[in-house]
């Protein structure tokens, strides 16, 4: 590999590392186990730097790698990182296989059906089928209480809109980190949607550790123009993490997926 070559992978590696790794925590339920795929990916890469030289874009090249060395490996899932990831594994082995993970990539990452089609190896149309039953699987029938941290007013009513369309309640609103900690103190809710940064320059993380600290197996959802923040490898991540600007598909999926692997005692069918 000449130095240029070696560069622009670098370059490639190097600005969608972080949500590589968000999808493969993701998708295995563990922390560990996704990036140790995602490290394997960039060692096949490295290995063989043809593997994003190709017509695929560069994005795509990257996660197909990662969907052939994972696959190669029997599409393992890692030791949960908390119950919540260990209920996940287990809802997990009754979808139609392959659905959820063109789901991730559509909804999440952000992937044309033509695109999923060339990383997971198959074709635009096949992926668009699997998007639908993985919609129709996971936004079944459950429906639960969704506590939002948001400060900024027009945002929160947006996703509280989203939110109480897919038949969930909305407990309250909460623009700082005392509000939110007051709110699910009075009532506990089933999801949590929150922002890292507060109206009073307080922590959405800081908050809904506060919230865990009470009640530690409610599935977070950060909603962040600061990705950066949470996919650093050097503390436990979330599962459910959504970049600003979204769009409405992504919070629909990732409340779907949170709400339908977390299956906790007082959602109400």
């Amino acid at each position: 590999m000449n130095k240029a070559a070696a560069s622009d992978t670098v370059s490639i590696i190097a600005a969608n590392l972080p949500y590589l790794r968000r999808y493969a925590r993701a998708l295995t339920g563990s922390q560990e186990t996704g990036d140790n795929y995602a490290a394997a990916t960039l060692e096949a890469i490295l290995a063989d730097a043809a593997t994003l030289a190709g017509e695929m874009p560069a994005k795509v090249a990257l996660f197909h790698a990662f969907h052939t060395v994972w696959g190669t490996a029997g599409a393992p899932l890692g030791e949960p990182d908390t119950r919540l990831s260990g209920r996940a594994q287990d809802h997990m082995a009754a979808l139609t296989p392959n659905t959820r993970e063109a789901l991730m990539l559509h909804a999440i990452e952000g992937f044309s059906f033509a695109e999923i089609g060339q990383i997971m190896a198959t074709d635009a149309e096949e992926a668009a089928e699997l998007v639908a039953i993985a919609k129709r699987e996971m936004a079944s029938s459950i429906a639960g209480s969704v506590l939002i941290i948001e400060d900024e007013a027009i945002i929160a009513m947006d996703i509280e809109t989203i939110v109480m369309e897919m038949g969930h309640r909305v407990t309250g609103i909460a623009p700082t980190r005392r509000a939110a900690v007051d709110l699910a103190s009075r009532e506990r809710p089933d999801l949590i949607l929150a922002d890292i940064q507060l109206a009073d320059n307080s922590s959405g993380i800081d908050a809904v550790n506060d919230i865990l600290a009470q009640f530690d197996d409610i599935p977070v959802i950060f909603i962040t123009a600061f990705p950066e923040r949470l996919l650093t490898g050097k503390r436990p991540e979330p599962a459910f993490l959504i970049t600003k600007p979204y769009v409405e598909d992504q919070v629909r999926s990732a409340v779907s997926q949170a709400m339908f692997f977390s299956s906790t005692e007082t959602l109400v069918a």
